[in-house]
């Protein structure tokens, strides 16, 4: 059974002291609501947090005997060497961080990562036990070109080349971010959202032959995320969980967001 998935993107927001206060006003909340803790003790929930690098210890230290999931923004293709200002998975999966979002639309146009590259750093990802957050997703211009589905087959299918079925069902998160709806204001429809889950959903079945995976792996929704439009968007059949990038810089946001999710 597919659990929901509620992830927090800082991106380059909230230092030391923002991610303190973050955690002491967003603990408390998570858990003393009944409703919530009761979902992550019956597996049908899962909050995960992904700070900022330098915000990582800190977040760690306060999400300490809390089932709160921290997980980093970007891990390199490499465990160690000369890769000046590179995240080894290694030194991730040592510190205790459990999962990294690869594929990023963010690292696709402004650092230049392709579909060959993120397969390699998803493949040593996994190799260093971490779980990956897989995002694909296509630009305004490929959707009205009606080329969306297309877009996102190849980042898929090359991004996860050589990836077993099983681990795509067990070790692999796939969130679909429409690229003109992160951080525009611009949403999805519902309906619209649901359309492109449900196809990924069966372009799994279709590269893997796998019934299984696809109805196991778990899918989500990023693209200007907001506590007023959660319920509409985790309520479709095929969205397990949401990315949330600038709604969940801040505690009373996000919470609310967990909660409009259960």
């Amino acid at each position: 059974m597919r659990r929901k998935f509620i992830a927090g993107n800082w991106k380059m927001f909230n230092d030391l002291k923002e991610t303190k206060n973050f955690f002491e006003s967003f603990i408390p909340a998570l858990t003393k609501d009944e409703q919530i803790t009761n979902a992550i003790k019956n597996n049908t929930l899962e909050v995960a947090i992904f700070p900022t690098a330098l915000s990582l210890s800190t977040a760690l230290d306060n999400a300490k005997d809390t089932p709160i999931i921290i997980g980093a923004q970007n891990a390199c293709s490499d465990i160690e060497g000369a890769y000046t200002g590179e995240i080894s998975p290694m030194h991730l999966a040592k510190a205790g961080i459990t999962h990294v979002i690869l594929g990023h639309s963010e690292r696709r146009k402004l650092f230049y990562e392709t579909n060959s590259f993120l397969n390699r750093k998803v493949k040593r990802a996994l190799e260093e036990g971490l779980k990956v957050v897989f995002c694909v997703g296509e630009t305004l211009e490929e959707r009205d070109a009606g080329v969306a589905l297309a877009m996102i087959r190849e980042e898929f299918q090359v991004g996860l080349a050589g990836i077993p079925a099983k681990d795509i069902a067990e070790k692999i998160i796939i969130a679909y971010e429409p690229i003109w709806a992160i951080g525009t204001g611009r949403t999805a429809s519902p309906e619209d959202a649901q359309n492109v889950c449900r196809s990924i959903r069966k372009m799994i079945y279709g590269l893997y032959d796998d019934e299984r995976a696809a109805a196991d792996t778990i899918i989500l929704y990023g693209g200007s995320v907001k506590p007023e439009n959660t319920k509409y968007l985790i309520t479709q059949l095929d969205i397990d969980g949401l990315l949330v990038g600038g709604a969940s810089v801040k505690a009373d946001s996000l919470i609310q967001i967990v909660k409009n999710s259960i």
